[in-house]
């Protein structure tokens, strides 16, 4: 069955469909990775959006344990070639029967090199997929343009409190608050592994909830959208600041504490996806390389110098990738540093707040 992709700007892609035969809206985003392609679908920072795979052949492995969480988040998927034929011992079945079981359109045999150089020139729109060849598209781009992902915090983050013990916990072991804004699996089995009992809180817990509890330190996971769409979740976190616990944030809540004391963020024009940007922390000078998936940033143009100052930057275009925070126990991080790019290049840092902690 033939598939079109209809960009906001007209542009019209015409493949095969895959996946679901729903339609959808979505904004439409590129993804760099050459492997993981399971890790991003099941990536909650997806939600709301349609992900290009710029690699051109996905899915050779199948689907295998390595998700990151229950199931995918992508409004849409648009790949060059999908494989029909996994091959891996730990396969467990297709990424076509994993996108028709989640009911996720998709598009396959486009050509997604000349539609990445669309989305860098004009930046990250919106799109249609749809598998109605009689599609009005004077019709559609007005619905392009004025569709929005809104707040996708509240459709990716856990249902109720939940705890995971720590890994060989010993006595001492720190237990960690991590409030969940859509977190990667990872994150928390990253702590876990460092002996820590970690408890998951959702999006919308208070601050005095949490602190009630007297965690060692409180981690803020990634998340979907538009920081500035979780004004409570922002005015929770300034009090999580204002507390002396030790807080260490990752992308969306990076961003959320930068809001939290008075700083700003921007769109980017096609935001950073995939598992090869170089950063630079800017203590040591060393540069890792990192997975990343964000469209926005913090300002460090206007950032108050007595409040925060810059820890990393991006290697390619000198875009903040981290805050230490001035006389706080908080330090915070565009990039991810629970993922595998490096393969583990920045999990240092999971053992800096372990140590944050333990100094407190």
């Amino acid at each position: 069955m033939k598939a079109h992709l209809i960009l906001e700007d007209g542009n019209v892609f015409t493949g095969t469909s895959i996946g679901s035969t729903r339609e959808v809206i979505s904004e439409i985003v590129f993804n760099t990775s050459m492997t993981g392609y399971l890790e991003v679908l099941t990536d909650p920072s997806y939600a709301g959006q349609a992900v290009v795979m710029t690699y051109p052949l996905i899915g050779n492995y199948g689907i295998t344990p390595d998700m990151e969480s229950e199931r995918p988040w992508p409004d849409g998927y648009i790949v060059r070639e999908l494989s029909r034929m996994p091959s891996n011992f730990r396969s467990q079945g297709t990424i076509q029967d994993f996108l028709v079981k989640y009911d996720i359109p998709g598009i396959a045999g486009i050509d997604t090199r000349a539609l990445t150089k669309i989305l860098r020139e004009k930046g990250t729109m919106n799109g249609m997929i749809t598998t109605n060849d009689n599609y009005n598209i004077e019709e559609i781009i007005p619905r392009l343009k004025a569709y929005t992902t809104g707040n996708v915090v509240d459709k990716v983050t856990c249902a109720e409190k939940r705890v995971l013990k720590g890994q060989g916990r010993a006595a001492g072991a720190k237990r960690v608050a991590l409030l969940d804004l859509g977190a990667k699996k990872n994150i928390a089995r990253s702590l876990s592994e460092r002996g820590c009992e970690v408890t998951i809180y959702p999006a919308h817990t208070t601050a005095e909830e949490i602190l009630a509890a007297n965690p060692d330190g409180i981690m803020l996971s990634n998340g979907p959208g538009d920081p500035k769409e979780c004004g409570q979740i922002i005015a929770e976190i300034k009090k999580l600041y204002e507390s002396d616990t030790p807080i260490f944030a990752i992308c969306l809540g990076h961003q959320l504490m930068a809001l939290a004391v008075g700083a700003d963020t921007h769109k980017m024009k096609y935001g950073h996806r995939g598992g090869n940007h170089p950063v630079k922390d800017l203590q040591t000078g060393r540069v890792y390389i990192s997975s990343q998936n964000h469209g926005y940033v913090v300002d460090t143009d206007n950032l108050d110098p007595n409040i925060a100052k810059p820890a990393f930057i991006n290697v390619n275009d000198g875009t903040n990738e981290g805050l230490a925070y001035v006389g706080k126990n908080i330090f915070t991080v565009q990039f991810h540093p629970e993922a595998c790019p490096g393969p583990q290049d920045s999990a240092y840092l999971f053992d800096r707040f372990i140590s944050m902690m333990s100094q407190n």
